[in-house]
């Protein structure tokens, strides 16, 4: 019986164990596979427009997509170690993300771009370590 439950509350209430970090690495799968569509997108295509309409910074938005990126496998994993691994391999991500917009119509590696996603990765996976401990469910 799980922890939080007991005979007077439904099991449909109460997540199965695990339930918590599963929804983070699905959140996080999704998370990557959009970076990656954004980041290999031709530089017309409406997925740029669309993000080009938001009227954000593009070194903001690289800087908060790496952080969530690397923020998410350190809470999700249950072991503490690879999940912050697993944060810290986004950099590769990005580095990867880059070198292929080299071969993308109307994009340009930058410089700028690795070191904000650089920074985010950074922060994310060095924040994830006291949300992490702060967090009841985990």
């Amino acid at each position: 019986m799980h922890p939080l439950q007991n005979k007077h509350v439904s099991r449909f209430f109460c997540p199965a164990p695990g339930t918590p970090r599963n929804l983070i690495l699905a959140f996080w799968a999704v998370l990557i596979l959009c970076v990656v569509v954004g980041s290999l997108s031709p530089g017309g295509s409406p997925v740029v427009a669309a993000i080009g309409r938001l009227h954000v910074n593009d070194k903001v938005m690289h800087f908060f997509a790496y952080l969530a990126l690397a923020l998410l496998p350190v809470l999700g994993f249950q072991d503490r170690r690879s999940g912050f691994k697993a944060g810290l391999s986004m950099f590769v991500l990005g580095l990867l993300m880059e070198f292929g917009q080299h071969f993308s119509p109307a994009r340009a590696v930058e410089l700028r771009d690795v070191l904000a996603n650089g920074a985010g990765v950074g922060c994310g996976a060095l924040l994830g370590r006291p949300v992490r401990a702060c967090l009841d469910v985990f």
